[in-house]
């Protein structure tokens, strides 16, 4: 299911400061998911060509809360690029 596979877009400074390039893009998507599951729903959700997916898990930290500790949850993020004349609006309000 598409809403299993992509989570939400990353729209933060850091994401945009880190990705070099114009058609690159940031998604939060699930853990189960691989690159050509994110891609296929990428291209199908918002009609574009993709290029290449990178994926990584990031790591959840360990918070403490008064004398008790917890972790926070793993998620896996994904740097979506898309080929050339295509684009996402993802970053207007």
């Amino acid at each position: 299911m598409l809403s299993d596979i992509l989570i939400r877009p990353i729209v933060t400074e850091k994401s945009a400061a880190q990705l070099l390039g114009d058609n690159d893009y940031a998604f939060e998507v699930g853990l189960d998911a691989n690159k050509i599951q994110i891609k296929k729903a990428i291209e199908s959700y918002f009609g574009v060509k993709v290029d290449n997916v990178r994926t990584l898990v990031v790591r959840g930290k360990v918070k403490r809360h008064g004398r008790h500790y917890g972790k926070r949850r793993n998620w896996k993020k994904a740097y979506v690029t898309l080929s050339e004349g295509h684009s996402l609006n993802i970053y207007d309000v």
